[in-house]
């Protein structure tokens, strides 16, 4: 009885384990294909700080 009941735990750990590999592995590619590098918007400090002070700003940034 003893050697059936550790047959079938080691069975459904080793199957946990695989599902959580695949688990990991699926959010990674998830994150590398849509999360690699933020996006910022064309003068996003300018609309940024018309937001704030209501007034347009003057300083113009290159990126």
């Amino acid at each position: 009885m003893n050697i059936i009941s550790n047959d079938q735990n080691r069975r459904l750990i080793r199957e946990i384990a695989i599902i959580l590999i695949i688990k990991v592995i699926l959010l990674l590619v998830i994150k590398h294909i849509w999360f690699d590098a933020p996006t910022i918007p064309k003068d996003f400090n300018n609309q940024v700080a018309e937001r704030i002070t209501g007034n347009p700003s003057n300083t113009q940034e290159t990126r």
